[in-house]
């Protein structure tokens, strides 16, 4: 490479250090001081607190690595437009398409490591983040506990209401028995409740009805105690569990949470496709950065950097709404979360062809 090269992607990855560097321990610090009543409180041990910062650190850079990134090029590349390092660049022949080379190097290097971290580093980060806050932090239930619709094999399906985990009951349960496309059998109950001792079932108010070519039979029991094809856990998974995945054990996890029906598929596939989508936003914002920021202004760095906090808001008001739309409601996962690259995207070439002139 050039000294040119080298001179702009040190500046590149050095700033970009710099600020996650100085914004991890700012936000270590505001995390603590909300905290820190509840961590005496429950008189959490040390050493989970510190294992927590550490997961803390890896979830709090992976969320925010694209802002800190539209950041740190907009502060360095607003300083050698002030310094007029940029029009000396350009006046000794170097093309505004070759003077961007550089930064394409360094948005690689940084979209190679984040999508890294997001596939492999980041799920574990995020494990030991979310067990750590609802278990000493929060009391919210964290699992499905409404209208609760599964597949559990090829032949068999279950439906309950109002699941309580932590009591391990839940409510009209049914589980319906097919054979092809014809129901055989039918169980139904006004209680379920798991017994742990033995992974049995108790059905209060059971009913099985078998169903016949020439009549249907039916049993009933004021209470049964029976095993069933499947583990209680299972059919309520934590809402969190998707961030707690990598990506291939992600990707099997939809497969079978589609294939049991799960109201939360939305939820899972946003987070399977933002692991794509963050990384390659890297390259769509650092070129608005340098578009915004390559011109020297009348109010210098201070006007660069407000323009450039208002993208970067405006783009992490994109990715949140849209995300939230698609988890919510049955507006394409995929369309939701790549919406802002699409729409961001098309602003960089604008920008772009403006700074060129």
């Amino acid at each position: 490479m050039k000294i040119l090269d080298w001179y702009i992607l040190k500046r590149y990855l050095g700033t970009f250090t710099m600020l996650l560097l100085l914004f991890i321990p700012i936000g270590i610090t505001v995390n603590l001081a909300e905290k820190i009543d509840k961590i005496f409180e429950k008189d959490v041990p040390f050493i989970e607190v510190v294992y927590y910062y550490i997961d803390f650190t890896v979830y709090f850079a992976n969320l925010l690595f694209p802002l800190f990134l539209f950041l740190s090029v907009i502060w360095f590349t607003s300083k050698l437009a002030n310094n007029t390092e940029i029009i000396a660049f350009l006046s000794s022949g170097v093309s505004f398409n070759r003077f961007l080379r550089p930064y394409i190097i360094g948005a690689t290097i940084v979209c190679v490591a984040a999508l890294i971290m997001s596939m492999y580093l980041a799920p574990e980060a995020n494990e030991g983040y979310n067990e750590f806050k609802y278990k000493y932090l929060k009391h919210e239930d964290v699992q499905e506990t409404k209208d609760v619709y599964r597949q559990i094999n090829d032949n068999e399906y279950i439906y309950a209401t109002h699941f309580r985990p932590k009591q391990h009951t839940a409510n009209n349960f049914t589980l319906e028995h097919f054979e092809g496309n014809q129901l055989k059998f039918k169980i139904k109950a006004d209680r379920l409740q798991f017994n742990e001792e033995d992974s049995s079932y108790t059905l209060i108010r059971y009913e099985k009805r078998f169903v016949g070519a020439r009549g249907d039979k039916l049993i009933s029991k004021t209470k049964l105690d029976t095993i069933l094809p499947f583990e209680f856990d299972a059919l309520t998974p934590v809402s969190y569990i998707a961030e707690t995945l990598n990506y291939a054990e992600l990707d099997d996890f939809i497969e079978q949470e589609k294939r049991r029906g799960s109201a939360n598929i939305n939820r899972y596939q946003v987070v399977a496709y933002k692991r794509l989508s963050l990384p390659v936003s890297a390259y769509i914002l650092t070129i608005i950065a340098v578009s915004v920021s390559a011109m020297k202004r009348r109010g210098g760095m201070g006007v660069n950097l407000a323009v450039g906090i208002s993208i970067a808001f405006i783009f992490v008001f994109f990715d949140k709404v849209f995300g939230t739309i698609a988890e919510q409601s049955t507006f394409s996962p995929l369309l939701a979360v790549w919406f802002p690259n699409i729409v961001f995207g098309v602003l960089a070439v604008i920008l772009l062809r403006k700074a060129r002139r």
